[in-house]
């Protein structure tokens, strides 16, 4: 259809309203994404801007959401270091993930620094499942083991140690 016509269509306005973003429906999704795990405010807004594409009132219903505290980077910050921790990755590969997933630098510090994680038997406990308590054999078995230290996010002084 032409501009034309649809200035002439009385029932044009009817079109937008159907088609307007309703700001308990970006409320409701966001809170069925929030009970089934916690969500950076990032990544609810790319989700959200997917389904509703209106981003000042995405924004608008997050501040609402931030603000009664039912969504927090900081609690998905402490979330994440836990959650990444137990699956034995290194605190650089963490931080490198929470940057990238858009948590501000104060809540990734914040939450590295929540709990006492101890790194160093975390790295022994990594080394030791993937290549058993023997030490390296060779130069290139020992290349091989810190290649795969430095890709789980541990530097080289939480490992080398064990190598």
């Amino acid at each position: 259809m032409s501009d034309s016509l649809l200035q002439n269509d009385p029932h044009a306005g009817d079109f937008a309203e159907l088609t307007a973003v309703n700001p308990v429906d970006v409320r409701t999704k966001a809170m069925d994404l929030l009970a089934r795990r916690e969500h950076s405010r990032s990544e609810l807004k790319q989700k959200l801007l997917k389904r509703f594409g209106d981003g000042d009132l995405i924004d608008q219903q997050l501040d609402v959401l931030a603000e009664e505290n039912l969504q927090s980077d900081a609690r998905y910050a402490e979330s994440f270091v836990r959650q990444r921790f137990n699956r034995g990755h290194g605190p650089l590969r963490i931080r490198r993930e929470m940057r990238q997933k858009g948590i501000p630098d104060a809540d990734i510090e914040a939450a590295m620094k929540s709990e006492d994680y101890d790194w160093y038997s975390s790295a022994q406990s990594v080394l030791e499942r993937k290549f058993g308590v023997e030490p390296a054999v060779d130069i290139k078995d020992k290349a091989r083991r810190d290649r795969f230290m430095q890709y789980r996010g541990f530097s080289a002084e939480h490992y080398a140690d064990y190598i």
